[in-house]
């Protein structure tokens, strides 16, 4: 074969293979996988969406940030209690609305140190709507510069660390000092806070304070008694 013949046979050869070297670097990249947003309940969404409360507005609570075990729900309880007796389990940081039938109402709580300090059984024999809020003489000498300016009082609001309701628990006629209330923190829900007693998301203290009279029976549970309700 003569040289000529021999090249004139390579040529289409080598752009045949010189074709498929490009073909294969421009092969197509698989496409990253989607990540898809995290999927929520209407329910949940509607049953935390903002709310328009007298002069105020409650900001909405983003659910799909949330534990899903601390969203108000519905759940299976074994108590002694009669329906419409309020079980607050610090410990488990959940609180508890007894209902008919071996149901509760379960909302979660963020607990402060003064939400551990009382066990037992009490009444609530106060309840207010966006209440007023006084620093304690501890918290004024612990952080003089963040509450001195506060010593004669915070008026209720959507600042107020309080939040939208308060429920006030008595014994015998004696304040315990032990509250029940709404807070601006959505986060701090689950969790050990720095200050107040028990505090629940503003949507469910609201919930909470209309399902509860006056005069109605609140148990603190200890310890030993935690976690033992639920089934």
């Amino acid at each position: 074969m003569t040289p000529s013949r021999a090249a004139a046979l390579w040529r289409p050869l080598t752009t045949s293979l010189f074709v498929m070297g490009l073909s294969a670097c421009a092969q197509t990249a698989p496409e990253p996988p989607k990540i898809e947003d995290p999927k929520v309940d209407t329910s949940l969404a509607s049953m935390y969406a903002p709310i328009k409360d007298g002069d105020e507005t409650i900001p909405g609570v983003d659910v799909s940030k949330m534990d899903p075990k601390n969203v108000r729900q519905v759940v299976d309880y074994k108590t002694g209690y009669p329906a419409g007796t309020i079980v607050v389990d610090p410990h488990s940081r959940f609180l508890y609305l007894v209902m008919e039938g071996g149901k509760a109402m379960r909302y979660g709580v963020g607990v402060a140190k003064a939400g551990m300090e009382f066990e037992g059984e009490a009444d609530i024999s106060r309840k207010a709507q966006w209440p007023g809020w006084v620093p304690t003489q501890n918290m004024i000498q612990r952080d003089p510069e963040r509450y001195g300016p506060l010593a004669s009082g915070l008026e209720g609001g959507i600042k107020n660390p309080l939040g939208a309701r308060a429920l006030y628990l008595y014994q015998g006629g004696k304040d315990t000092l032990y509250r029940i209330h709404g807070t601006n923190e959505p986060w701090s829900i689950g969790k050990s806070v720095s200050s107040g007693c028990i505090r629940l998301l503003n949507h469910d203290i609201i919930d909470l304070h209309r399902r509860v009279p006056k005069g109605s029976k609140v148990v603190v549970l200890g310890p030993t008694e935690s976690g033992k309700g639920e089934v």
